[in-house]
């Protein structure tokens, strides 16, 4: 709002000036303001970010009338206008926001309308219109400002989702809660049998439930500090190496086969905090475990002294890849940890809204493990904390492969990736 507020002092300016003044009716040349000879006017409306008209009309019933006498060049840009004036209908064709503009032409009072804009990249803007009164050839005067709100919509489209849908994920258990207890109150209070069978599935969902709290709560907390940059360094070989170690029992269970390709530890310093990096590599592999087939193989490779475009560059031919985080490129050198899976892969469709909160690809999973639908989401704000990236590439029927890639510390010894087939998990 301080923003507008600037504008319509510039608008008092303008008016006491006489510099709204114009040629009328003006010319309709394609041409843009002359900077080095205008005024010191046209400089300032230019250099603001919001999208600037002055419009102008003589009679409320002459719909054909509106037209802009002057924009700057946020709205040429926005509105893809080519005149210095011309019809407003021309340019914006939404009725809310040319009733507004109408209100403050011949009503003197302010106004304001939400302009949706359509087309492969769809805005939502705020209509700000302010009477300017009278110009000195009688027309009628009114400043026209346009703020973009596309990011604030989809906050608030995000939190309604995050919230609707994480009500909906805690109820599901619950009612399944509730459910049997009523039943072992019921007929199945005598009937061992059903009763051992209830209580399991009882237990699975509490399990279910205490999972999906813990991934809000890391997530809230990661959050918090996410534009708070981690100090000190991890050793990344040995935190993904202690991953492996931890969730090998897993993969035996599943049938999958661990295969670790890292370099020794020591040799990939990076900067950041342990645990966080731990969560990140165990989120992955986890996530390549539901998908991995029974028989199959997930690949764990650590490859270090990268360039940001080398760390997210595809590793096959002919995949579906997308950045869904880009690091910060003050940064030279990256770490990059690349999880690979050989299930069934991933649409094209699906890859923009994998790190969604509660976002899943159905139908996809070859194991009966359900998980929160928030393992991506929080490794996309840890790395985002961490400044670094995010991919995903993927082949449909034969797998997919997410890197996560960390700046390395001023320490770390960049040396090339060799195997370690003694750290292999095999299933049983």
């Amino acid at each position: 709002m301080a923003g507008f507020l600037a504008i319509l002092v510039l608008a008092v300016a303008w008016r006491s000036a006489r510099i709204v003044e114009v040629e009328w009716p003006v010319p309709l040349a394609p041409t843009r303001p002359r900077h080095e000879n205008a005024p010191p006017y046209v400089s300032i409306i230019n250099a603001l970010p919001d999208p600037v008209l002055v419009i102008a009309a003589h009679e409320p019933d002459d719909l054909t009338g509106r037209r802009f006498v002057m924009v700057n060049d946020a709205a040429r840009d926005l509105l893809r206008i080519q005149y210095d004036a011309g019809l407003l209908v021309t340019a914006i064709r939404d009725p809310q926001v040319l009733e507004a503009v109408d209100e403050a032409l011949f009503g003197g009072v302010d106004s304001q309308a939400i302009y949706e804009m359509g087309g492969t990249q769809a805005r939502v803007l705020k209509a700000f219109a302010k009477p300017l009164g009278a110009a000195p050839d009688g027309s009628r005067l009114a400043l026209l400002v346009l703020r973009d709100e596309t990011d604030i919509r989809r906050a608030e489209q995000t939190r309604a989702d995050f919230l609707a849908n994480a009500s909906h994920e805690l109820r599901t258990p619950l009612a399944s809660l509730s459910g049997f207890i009523e039943t072992l109150r019921g007929h199945a209070r005598t009937d061992e049998g059903a009763r051992e069978k209830f209580l399991t599935i009882m237990s699975t969902q509490a399990e279910r439930m205490a999972r999906l709290i813990d991934d809000l709560l890391s997530l809230s907390r990661i959050e918090l500090n996410e534009h708070i940059a981690p100090q000190g360094e991890t050793d990344l070989a040995s935190a993904v190496m202690d991953v492996v170690d931890a969730l090998g029992p897993l993969a035996r269970e599943r049938g999958v086969a661990l295969t670790p390709c890292l370099p020794a530890r020591g040799e990939a310093l990076v900067s950041g905090d342990r645990d966080q990096i731990v969560q990140v590599a165990q989120n992955l592999v986890d996530n390549a475990l539901k998908y991995a087939p029974r028989g199959s193989t997930v690949k764990i490779a650590l490859a270090s002294g990268l360039t940001a475009e080398a760390a997210a560059a595809p590793l096959r031919a002919q995949s579906a890849r997308l950045s869904l985080l880009t690091p910060d490129h003050g940064q030279d050198l990256y770490a990059a940890l690349r999880v690979s899976d050989e299930g069934l892969g991933l649409k094209r469709e699906h890859l923009p809204r994998l790190t969604e909160r509660f976002y899943r690809v159905e139908g996809q999973k070859s194991g009966e493990r359900s998980g929160t639908g928030l393992g991506l989401a929080i490794v996309k704000h840890i790395m985002n904390r961490h400044r670094g990236g995010l991919a995903v590439e993927s082949v449909e029927g034969e797998g997919a492969t997410f890197s996560a890639y960390f700046p390395l510390a001023d320490q770390a010894v960049t040396l090339p990736e060799r195997p370690r087939p003694d750290a292999v998990t095999k299933p049983s």
